[in-house]
């Protein structure tokens, strides 16, 4: 069934929302070089929803590391489904190359940590790989992750050949005292 638009239309709307998801918007907005209208616009018609909890850790995340934030991403026990009730949840922020891997980033984080359903996010620092190589966390959170920003679309590119090598049989996950590990074997041609 398709709809008419009616001549009154006017395309515009106001939306009100939280100061977090404006903070979290507006910072997408800019890192994606769009206006805020025109990257709400896109969201909207990707079907995205932004989750209040994925709006507030992304803001924080924003605010520990400015401009040069690329990504987060969620992956351990409570995305697999495995979290205890002393669990935390792990995050993964990921940073342009142009901003260094410090412990004060850590420190800083801890000044002001954030919470996702109530629990401790526990972060993770660090740079996409510069290589083909495949580390075991970038496995894991290629096959068990979430990601709940990326900038631009450089995580899910590399995360889609991450999963492409796991699905050729090139990486195989293992455990081991009840922890995942990795290995690289090679294909036999």
């Amino acid at each position: 069934m398709t709809s008419r638009i009616d001549a009154r239309t006017s395309g515009r709307f106001l939306l009100r929302m939280s100061p977090t998801l404006h903070h979290t918007l507006r910072s997408a907005a800019r890192a994606a070089g769009l206006s805020l209208n025109e990257y709400c616009v896109r969201r909207l018609v990707t079907g995205s929803v932004v989750h209040q909890d994925a709006a507030a850790l992304v803001s924080r995340a924003a605010a520990a590391v400015g401009d040069g934030l690329a990504a987060v991403v969620l992956h351990g026990s409570w995305v697999r489904g495995e979290a205890t009730t002393g669990s935390d949840v792990d995050a993964v922020i990921v940073l342009d190359r142009t901003i260094p891997l410090r412990r004060s980033l850590y420190r800083s984080w801890d000044e002001r940590p954030a919470t996702w359903g109530g629990r401790p996010v526990d972060p993770h620092f660090a740079h996409l790989p510069a290589d083909t190589a495949i580390s075991g966390l970038w496995a894991e959170i290629a096959t068990h992750g979430l990601a709940v920003f990326d900038r631009d679309g450089r995580l899910g590119a590399y995360l889609a050949g991450v999963r492409s090598a796991v699905a050729d049989g090139r990486l195989r996950r293992r455990t081991a005292h009840g922890q995942p590990y990795w290995i690289d074997q090679p294909v036999a041609s």
